[in-house]
């Protein structure tokens, strides 16, 4: 019975979406990446299935990705977001009836 249970949360965890952020090991942003994954985690304890922190081999890479499907880029964005903005935008992706409080200003 306890294994059957144990499955059934790992299922469950599983349909959940995915955060990876990306990160140039290089650029000494493993700070960051942990920064970031923290305060993802903190908010949306109960809407992510995990975070995934990946040193990338391409230089300068800092990108957030939801399940496969491409959020933030920080070479794209030409830098980076305040983490207030990448709340909203993983909030709007995941969870947009999610009020953020004090982010959402």
């Amino acid at each position: 019975m306890i294994g059957n249970f144990n499955a059934a949360i790992l299922d469950h965890n599983s349909m959940k979406p995915s955060l990876t952020i990306s990160y140039c090991p290089k650029c000494h942003w493993l700070l960051r990446a942990a920064y970031v994954a923290q305060e993802m985690l903190t908010t949306f304890e109960a809407e992510l299935g995990a975070v995934t922190l990946k040193p990338s081999e391409i230089s300068g890479e800092f990108a957030l990705h939801v399940n496969e499907e491409l959020l933030f880029d920080r070479k794209t964005n030409g830098g980076f977001m305040e983490i207030k903005e990448l709340k909203q935008k993983l909030r709007d992706k995941i969870c947009p009836e999610k009020s953020l409080g004090h982010s959402d200003r």
